[in-house]
């Protein structure tokens, strides 16, 4: 039995060491243009994915912009454009409330501890 596995071990392996070796490949020289046009930017694929929410797509139409036309834009951008649109929008707060808002929350939270607490 060990033997019959090892000849057909062996079968299998010069069989799919022929089978997969006539395999052909080209290797040539592309243009920049050529290798620039297939790749996209991470960034511009995060851009593309925030349009594609549905939250976004309500508040683009709330403000009378389509987005297929948002999305044409995006992909019209410059990869400068695209870096400082990305920036911006990984800069932003998630839940909207920036440095002032924080304040705004400790002072009224203050407020009523010093009015309804202390009183």
């Amino acid at each position: 039995m060990n033997l019959g596995f090892k000849k057909t071990t062996c079968r299998v392996l010069v069989v799919s060491l022929f089978a997969l070796s006539f395999q052909t490949a080209q290797a040539g020289l592309i243009g920049a243009d050529q290798a620039a046009a297939g790749t996209t930017s991470a960034e511009r694929i995060m851009l593309l994915e925030t349009l594609d929410r549905t939250d976004v797509v309500a508040q683009l139409q709330a403000a009378g912009v389509d987005p297929l036309a948002a999305r044409e834009r995006v992909k019209s951008m410059t990869d400068q454009e695209v870096h400082a649109m990305a920036q911006d929008i990984q800069a932003a707060p998630a839940g909207g409330i920036n440095g002032w808002g924080w304040v705004a929350i400790v002072l009224i939270a203050a407020l009523v501890w010093y009015y309804a607490i202390r009183k």
